[in-house]
């Protein structure tokens, strides 16, 4: 998903912004449907379904061709399928979160501070296994009302951040992996999300019960700043994959996104990380 941009972007067509919202009013009204009236097993596979397009991406990004990329997209999605219906699988997802909490926080900050483009094709196609699978698992096996107020954080993060930074945006935040992106974008990210984690947590809100007392408030917003950066992080690693591969796009199944990828990307590393979070504060 496409956050901090520098001012200076091309205004879109009429006909190309109406395309991207019919497609993301559509893609909207799909996922809540889903969400709300499947079956939790029929939704798991719905979501393993969706890692699989997104593993075809992948795969195409790392230079595997098109049969290889094909055979990596079913893989990924079958491997997401059997974690997120599986009870022996989902009694271990607290050890499944924190790995991709780790792989986000650790590996991939010292791949972009180091060039996405030095790692080899087989490590990237490696790391897509946990990034795409993991984040999966925590989609499928997240409550419904946990799973949505984590993507409104990354929707809200990524709409303040592209409006932050279309106007006040001067100062780029990694120029040799996506030169749009601005720190006045992240500082429109982190603001935005940070009233809506106060929404959420006023009293009566889903959040409520979370957080009580100062130290409880602490750790809540440093939590919230920490998602907020990885939103980003996200954004940045699918760019550089997008870059090394010399594609814009990772895919056109999305009229006016472009790929599975090009949406999910703050996603990736968010999803898993607040359920790790979300797990930890429900055993306090």
């Amino acid at each position: 998903m496409r956050s901090a941009c520098s001012p200076r972007r091309p205004v879109r067509s009429p006909e190309g912004l109406a395309r991207r919202l019919v497609t993301a009013g559509a893609l909207l009204a799909v996922f809540l449907a889903a969400l709300l009236l499947l079956d939790s097993q029929v939704f798991a596979l719905l979501v393993a379904g969706v890692v699989a397009l997104a593993g075809h991406e992948w795969g195409s990004l790392t230079g595997l061709g098109r049969r290889g990329a094909v055979i990596y997209g079913i893989g990924v999605g079958a491997l997401c399928a059997t974690l997120a219906t599986a009870d022996t699988a989902v009694a271990w997802s607290s050890h499944f979160y924190a790995a991709a909490a780790l792989f986000w926080l650790v590996l991939v900050p010292a791949w972009l501070l180091h060039g996405v483009a030095r790692a080899s094709r087989g490590l990237l196609a490696a790391a897509g296994w946990v990034v795409l699978t993991l984040a999966g698992f925590a989609a499928a096996t997240l409550p419904a009302s946990h799973l949505l107020l984590v993507l409104g954080l990354v929707w809200i993060a990524d709409t303040a951040a592209y409006f932050a930074g279309n106007a006040f945006g001067r100062h780029r935040l990694a120029p040799g992996i996506s030169p749009g992106k601005t720190w006045e974008g992240v500082a429109g990210a982190l603001g935005a999300t940070l009233i809506y984690a106060v929404i959420c947590a006023l009293p009566g809100a889903p959040l409520d019960s979370y957080v009580q007392g100062a130290a409880a408030w602490a750790l809540y917003v440093a939590g919230i700043v920490l998602l907020s950066g990885l939103s980003i992080v996200g954004d940045l690693f699918e760019s550089a994959l997008k870059r090394q591969a010399g594609a814009k796009d990772s895919g056109v199944l999305l009229p006016g996104h472009g790929g599975i990828l090009d949406r999910i990307d703050s996603v990736m590393p968010t999803l898993p990380t607040a359920a790790l979070l979300l797990d930890w504060i429900s055993r306090k």
